[in-house]
């Protein structure tokens, strides 16, 4: 197949899954083009079967912002066109299914689309209710619709009303790339005296409460030495910065910024702190259970579906720091608890959410989809 897929390029979870599912993918055999305004940060080009269409949006004084949603949908049909794709997959309801019903409206030949949801479409409805009936509608008008998490559809349905079908398909992890791996020397690197190393890693803003992740570490440090690796940059970044030198634990915080090589950080790291105020799934939790790191988090949102509390991590209520660093410092009492406790989380990962069981879920969506329109 010949695949048209949009999402945001930044550093975040929707379009890290998206990349990857490209990846994957094209790894498959199918063709992959990634439309969007900048080249998605985890996105290699030299992979056979990828490539990537840049969105460019002209200023004029008219505006007060650039249109890039018809920019998109103007591309997004020319794309279509010269690549003749099958589909176009969009991450995100607004602009991105917008966009997509544009292009399918322009197209001269038959130009179906699915729409992933990944969180921040229903809580930009929750926050704006002007946005409701054009996100109501875009999802409507999809001809296919998936959702990352059982609580994101449950929630999609009452949030919108939607009357149609709404797929369950889990973010996912690549079971044979991500695995464990001794690196004594970066590891010494930032814990020269062999103490624990925690790790947060997001992209800082304040729904991630990146200052509970600061206040949590302090109390661990009281009690014990620990280190931290904030992995992620964003508008909390100056905040977290400023707590951990009120807390007098800087000099055991480190920020060490966007990473496309989280994968090395993970492996030397212990114990994840994930203190969110809402994940719609919990990619990077996922991301640590591969790697052997169980997290310590918030019960929110999808959370519970992807952490087996009390086996493949903990979970908490948002705000309890007490409670996350109590339960942190007691597992870094045990250190037994603690790979078994990581060993469970790998398992769980291999268990339900590899690429090898993930990704032919999407291929099928497709097929399906194209089946309908062809029937058309």
């Amino acid at each position: 197949m010949r695949i048209g897929i949009t999402c945001y390029p930044t550093y975040g979870g929707s379009g890290i899954v998206a990349t990857e599912l490209g990846r994957e993918l094209a790894q498959r055999g199918h063709e992959i083009h990634f439309i969007s305004y900048a080249q998605p940060i985890r996105l290699d080009l030299d992979q056979s079967g990828i490539y990537f269409h840049e969105v460019e949006v002209a200023s004029y004084p008219l505006f007060d912002y650039p249109p890039y949603a018809l920019a998109l949908a103007s591309k997004m049909e020319e794309v279509a066109t010269s690549a003749r794709l099958d589909l176009l997959h969009v991450h995100y309801a607004i602009p991105h299914s917008v966009s997509a019903y544009l292009a399918r409206a322009m197209s001269s030949r038959r130009l179906p689309f699915i729409t992933t949801l990944h969180g921040t479409d229903i809580t930009l409805v929750g926050a704006d209710r002007g946005y409701l009936p054009i996100t109501r509608f875009a999802i409507e008008s999809s001809d296919g619709v998936t959702a990352i998490s059982e609580y994101l559809r449950q929630r999609t349905i009452a949030e919108f009303e939607i009357r149609r079908p709404i797929e369950l398909i889990p973010n996912f992890v690549n079971c044979e790339q991500y695995f464990r791996r001794e690196l004594p020397e970066l590891r010494a690197r930032f814990a020269p005296d062999g103490v624990p190393i925690l790790v947060h890693l997001s992209n800082f803003r304040p729904v991630k409460r990146v200052l509970d992740a600061i206040e949590i570490f302090a109390r661990i440090a009281r009690q014990r030495p620990a280190r931290l690796l904030m992995i992620g940059d964003g508008p909390e970044r100056a905040n977290a910065e400023h707590r951990a030198r009120c807390l007098h634990v800087a000099g055991e915080v480190t920020f060490v910024g966007k990473q496309d090589r989280i994968h090395e950080l993970l492996s030397i790291s212990d114990l994840m702190l994930l203190p969110s105020e809402m994940e719609s799934f919990g990619l990077a939790a996922l991301e640590a259970m591969a790697y052997k790191v169980p997290a310590i988090a918030t019960r929110v949102g999808g959370l519970p579906e992807v952490i087996e509390d009390g086996r493949s991590g903990l979970l908490f209520p948002v705000g309890d720091i007490e409670g996350m660093a109590a339960a942190a410092l007691d597992l870094l009492a045990s250190p037994a608890r603690l790979r078994e406790m990581g060993e469970l989380a790998r398992a769980r990962a291999d268990e339900n959410f590899c690429a090898t069981q993930i990704i032919p879920m999407y291929e099928n969506l497709y097929l399906k989809v194209l089946g309908r329109a062809a029937a058309v």
